[in-house]
């Protein structure tokens, strides 16, 4: 019987609690770190390069990669490339050759700017190095652009305490547009330009020779994917603005080129293309009352550059 009265009890034995989990639980994680904090996050990785480059450390930068190099033929365009700067390892000289002013300008060039080898060299071999081309007994060699990443342009503006002002070029097949952009960039407190790797310009000899040395100063990175590279700057805080000849905004209007942008222009023909154009925070278009439909890419980033400039002066 009094098994019989344990069973019927209404009596609940010993349970197992929670030891203040449940209650701890509810008490949440505090509020949200900083961006600098958060782990993954880019601004915390733009924090951690500022940290190592104050305690002197050695940084594993990544690279945008090298280009091809390169060959500069015939007299005049040696002469012209070593004139304005073109970077360069060795000046091939026929054997034999004609010795006239450019011959001579050229190879007084290269010894007055120091470490350009000299060579001579048999003409079937310079037919040989520049498949047949009208070499007319010039050659320069012109070594690898080492390109720098998307995220150092952004990390370098931040180290000199400047909101970043670069430009991306979608579509830009021109290195003669590239070394416009470049010089604009250089002219008007600009922290870079960004090209992608695939079906743009790149930085060959003509692209040099139109930055008017600003190249050397002035750093190029690619990106595998320029979307994707648009997609990390806003991420990070920075508004991608892109020139459109419909855009909804007038440069003029636009308050973001007071901060820290990346200013996507398109090329002169096609204008920016869609995923890149849908990438954009904001499309801006330039007044041109004169009623010209577009302009090209140098001329088109010089005007939306003097614009920040002019506001963050």
């Amino acid at each position: 019987m009094a098994a019989n009265n344990r069973r019927m009890s209404g009596k609940k034995g010993a349970q197992v609690g929670s030891g203040g989990k449940r209650r701890r639980a509810l008490e949440g994680k505090g509020p949200t770190p900083p961006a600098e904090m958060r782990k993954g996050h880019a601004k915390q990785r733009i924090a951690q390069a500022q940290a190592r480059r104050a305690q002197g450390r050695p940084q594993q930068r990544r690279t945008g990669g090298k280009s091809a190099a390169e060959m500069v033929v015939g007299r005049n365009p040696v002469a012209e490339a070593l004139r304005e700067g073109v970077p360069a390892t060795t000046l091939y000289v026929q054997q034999f050759i004609d010795n006239d002013e450019r011959v001579r300008e050229a190879i007084q060039l290269a010894g007055e700017r120091g470490g350009i080898h000299l060579m001579e060299a048999p003409r079937p071999e310079l037919d040989r190095m520049t498949n047949g081309l009208n070499h007319q007994g010039l050659v320069l060699q012109v070594p690898p652009y080492e390109y720098a990443h998307p995220e150092d342009l952004a990390a370098a503006a931040y180290d000199q305490g400047e909101d970043p002002l670069i430009v991306a070029l979608d579509g830009v097949t021109d290195p003669r547009n590239l070394g416009a952009v470049v010089r604009s960039v250089s002219a008007f407190g600009g922290h870079g330009v960004v090209v992608p790797e695939r079906r743009a310009a790149g930085m060959t000899a003509g692209a040099w020779k139109t930055s008017a040395g600003a190249a050397a100063r002035t750093p190029v990175a690619r990106a595998t994917n320029l979307t994707r590279a648009l997609e990390a700057y806003k991420k990070a805080g920075i508004a991608v603005v892109g020139l459109a000849a419909d855009g909804e905004h007038e440069i003029g209007e636009l308050g973001a080129l007071e901060g820290p942008v990346v200013i996507v222009v398109g090329s002169e023909g096609k204008g920016l293309s869609r995923l890149v154009g849908e990438t954009c925070d904001f499309r801006v278009r330039i007044p041109m009352p004169g009623g010209t439909e577009s302009l090209n890419a140098g001329v088109a980033a010089g005007v939306v550059l003097y614009e920040a400039a002019r506001r963050r002066a």
